[in-house]
């Protein structure tokens, strides 16, 4: 029985989702993973037996909380190159990047009142960008080029002027392009600007070492990596210092950066996903990458006219986005109940537009307008791509066909 399967049959014996007929199959990853059974098992304690309060430094149970968390700041550290106490628990990756971007721009906006992000960037960055030139700080966007990757050149020429930060994501949310991190944080450190990166789509599905990439932020989204949804982290270089202004004000925890009582059962889940992904990152990558070459080779037997988007090869191979010929992706998305797919990023799918990230690639409305997002991960099998490839290309070709001729 695959993973969708028992969350269905759980859903019917709750009373819930299974009124809404058959669930479809999960293709849509990007948007969230489910949590890993290993990872629900390690926290589950800690919402009755294990109840304490970290913070609570007088008795047995706020020492068990506490070490219980310090275990996952660990686990969190190991996988990204860090030391645990470089390690900031937020409630997700939009907080750990605002913190990050708001919190360095504003510090150092005396000396240095220049950000620099790209055009493709996550909503939450773009927009605490956006915050940042209200208060009066200056905002360079970069351009990226047709494979979504940023233009170094461009980069290197801003840096130019006295920056605070540089915010470029490790592996867009869309297209699932992998950035140059090591020569953008390179070109950082030679240029004093702290260098940060929205990793919530890169930890645990390529190796991150924050230390040789010369990262001095970098934020983590608990539920991008088959842990629960409401944690996340940032990670915060100890030497050479990075200097922050907390975004609010409590009881000082997290090294003043983050007030607020930890959730130990969240973290705990949290520390588990990243060590399981340590553990078998490249096994998975292997296998994903079978099941993404499984996918297109199926849809190129069966379709002409399908388009890959973002650069060929520094992409995750869990993460396709496919232009297809002639179609509206929405139209193809409404045909296809039995996948559960999208048409860009979970945050900006309410809108009608055509996707902002495709378009920076320099894409027309047409062909931005007929992509899909293909997310496979960690629970996805074989027989699950078979299964979109029939789907896909029968839809695909319905709707090129159009409406039959009753005449």
């Amino acid at each position: 029985m695959s993973v969708h399967d028992t969350l269905a049959k759980d859903a019917a014996a709750r009373g819930g989702a299974a009124n809404l007929g058959p669930r479809p199959v999960y293709f849509d990853y990007q948007a969230t993973t489910p949590a890993d059974p290993r990872v629900v098992e390690a926290l589950l304690p800690y919402f009755s037996e294990k109840f304490g309060n970290p913070h609570s430094v007088n008795h047995a149970f706020g020492w068990e909380a506490e070490e219980a968390v310090e275990t996952a700041r660990g686990q969190i550290a190991q996988l990204i190159g860090a030391e645990p106490r470089e390690i900031v628990f937020t409630s997700g990756a939009t907080e750990a990047n605002n913190l990050a971007i708001k919190g360095a721009a504003r510090f150092h906006r005396e000396a240095k009142p220049h950000v620099i992000t790209a055009v493709s960037e996550h909503k939450c960055v773009l927009e605490s960008c956006h915050r940042l030139e209200d208060e009066g700080i200056k905002v360079t966007v970069l351009p990226v080029d047709d494979g979504g990757l940023v233009d170094l050149v461009a980069l290197e020429a801003a840096l130019e002027e006295p920056t605070a930060l540089v915010s470029i994501m490790a592996v867009n949310n869309e297209i699932g392009v992998i950035q140059p991190l090591a020569e953008i944080g390179a070109l950082c450190r030679a240029k004093g600007a702290y260098f940060h990166s929205d990793a919530a789509q890169a930890v645990g599905k390529i190796p991150l070492d924050v230390e040789a990439m010369k990262i001095d932020l970098l934020s983590i989204s608990g539920h991008k990596i088959y842990g629960p949804k409401g944690i996340g982290a940032l990670y915060v270089r100890r030497r050479p210092r990075v200097r922050l202004e907390p975004l609010f004000d409590g009881g000082g925890q997290e090294r003043g950066l983050r007030s607020g009582t930890l959730p130990p059962m969240l973290c705990v889940g949290l520390g588990s996903a990243c060590a399981l992904a340590r553990e078998e990152m490249a096994d998975e990558a292997e296998r994903l990458g079978e099941l993404n070459a499984q996918l297109r080779r199926g849809l190129a037997r069966r379709l002409q006219g399908v388009n890959l988007n973002g650069d060929a090869d520094r992409r995750i191979p869990g993460c396709l986005n496919l232009a297809f010929e002639g179609i509206d992706s929405e139209d193809l998305v409404r045909a296809m109940p039995e996948l559960a797919v999208s048409t860009g990023s979970a945050c900006t799918s309410a809108t009608v537009e055509p996707s902002y990230v495709l378009r920076a690639l320099g894409l027309d409305t047409i062909r931005a307008r007929s992509s899909l997002r293909i997310g496979i991960g960690r629970f996805t099998t074989a027989a699950e791509i078979e299964r979109a490839i029939e789907v896909i290309a029968a839809r695909v070709t319905q709707l090129r066909e159009g409406p039959a001729d009753k005449t």
